[in-house]
């Protein structure tokens, strides 16, 4: 079979290795699309660092090919469509074993699956070998949207953490594929939501997928657009999907008292902000961080996938064939695309 491995910075080689062999607790699965996400582009252009080789891919959509004798078959069959994911953590640490796999102590992208040459994810790979527990069925949608399951399971974590109330002012700052995400199920879960961002057609995007308002803080002033649609409450919900450190400063002067910041992007770099503690303590607002998704949020994102409560099509902006891996990163990290998805 063929694997996509990093060798270094921008250096990334189609190679043949082994068809993992079927051990008996583990079942086969044959990937139909990986989807790019900034994790990897990170990892392509160097911002993040591994160790190499490197195997990258975890948006991963597949066909079971091969199940190990002692998989259950009334769970389980050849032909399944999955979606595979919630594999990074330990699984034997405190928050794992109390369901909270998204912060696992040991939360590991360079684990070394069975089979596969390299350590990594693995989902650039055209097979890899998976134990059940990290299944997840789809039904009625093509490979390509079932691969965006990941991003959106952590969507639906993020969405969960801030606890939206019907009604609530939901503040999507970054407009992006995770930030439009968080407008989707922030508008399917009732609130009024305002969407943020430079980019005029990521906004229009916003718009048709059920945003209340839309502004570019380029032109128009965020913090009084917010205050004159909560008369002058400030937002219920403000979600920071940019990497900036400096938007998150920004994200809490928008907040409500007893309103809740979320921080959902990873920051590059990493700087320090400054908050008022005083303002927090009086205003009984929170600044929470999430990352990452559990097996529950992908039981339920599989679900909404599987029946376009949330329509992923609208966020694949191109399919590329494995054999032009490359091409699809040199696509992906130019910063105009929601997601490129790689096509087995």
């Amino acid at each position: 079979m063929k694997t996509a491995v990093f060798y270094g910075i921008e250096d990334l080689r189609i190679e043949e290795c082994p068809l993992p062999e079927v051990s008996e607790n583990k079942i086969l699965i044959k990937i139909e699309a990986c989807a790019l996400c900034t994790w990897e582009q990170r990892v392509y252009t160097g911002v993040k660092k591994v160790d190499y080789p490197f195997i990258g891919g975890h948006e991963i959509a597949a066909e079971i090919v091969a199940l190990g004798n002692k998989i259950d078959p009334t769970k389980w069959q050849i032909g399944d469509k999955v979606v595979f994911g919630t594999n990074l953590a330990c699984g034997d640490c405190d928050f794992c074993k109390s369901g909270e796999e998204q912060n696992c102590i040991d939360f590991n992208h360079s684990k070394h699956l069975e089979g596969l040459p390299h350590k990594g994810m693995g989902g650039l790979s055209e097979y890899i070998l998976v134990e059940p527990k990290h299944l997840f069925h789809y039904f009625g949608v093509t490979p390509e949207e079932a691969a965006l399951t990941e991003p959106l399971s952590c969507v639906v974590h993020s969405c969960e953490t801030a606890n939206i109330q019907y009604g609530d002012l939901v503040v999507v700052i970054g407009c992006g594929i995770m930030g439009l995400l968080h407008v989707a199920l922030a508008v399917k879960s009732g609130a009024r939501v305002l969407a943020c961002d430079l980019n005029p057609e990521r906004l229009e995007l916003a718009k048709k997928i059920g945003a209340h308002y839309i502004i570019d803080s380029s032109k128009e002033d965020l913090l009084a657009k917010v205050k004159e649609i909560s008369h002058n409450l400030g937002a219920n919900v403000v979600f920071d999907t940019t990497p900036i450190h400096s938007v998150a400063e920004e994200s809490v002067e928008l907040v409500s008292n007893t309103g809740k910041v979320i921080l959902y992007s990873s920051f590059y770099p990493d700087e320090p902000v400054s908050f008022s503690p005083d303002k927090l303590h009086k205003g009984g607002y929170s600044i929470a961080g999430t990352a990452n998704s559990n097996s529950r949020d992908f039981v339920r994102a599989s679900r909404m996938i599987s029946e376009r409560v949330i329509d992923m099509r609208p966020f694949i902006s191109e399919i590329i064939p494995f054999e032009e891996v490359v091409a699809g990163f040199e696509s992906a990290i130019k910063g105009d695309k929601y997601r490129v998805v790689i096509k087995f």
